[in-house]
């Protein structure tokens, strides 16, 4: 389980954020680390990049 903050308050997940997101999943595999979800927590909401199929 990975999971941010983005103090900006908006928790919708960048490109940076998708791309690091990608490569550790990608990291996870290799080692036999299954990465559930990605979540992004700011003060106007959350995010999770696994129920928004972004992973």
């Amino acid at each position: 389980m990975l999971a941010h903050n983005h103090p900006s308050g908006d928790a919708e997940p960048s490109d940076e954020d998708l791309a690091i997101t990608k490569r550790l999943v990608q990291v996870g595999e290799l080692h036999g680390i299954q990465v559930l979800d990605h979540v992004i927590v700011a003060g106007r909401g959350v995010v999770s990049l696994r129920a928004r199929q972004l992973m």
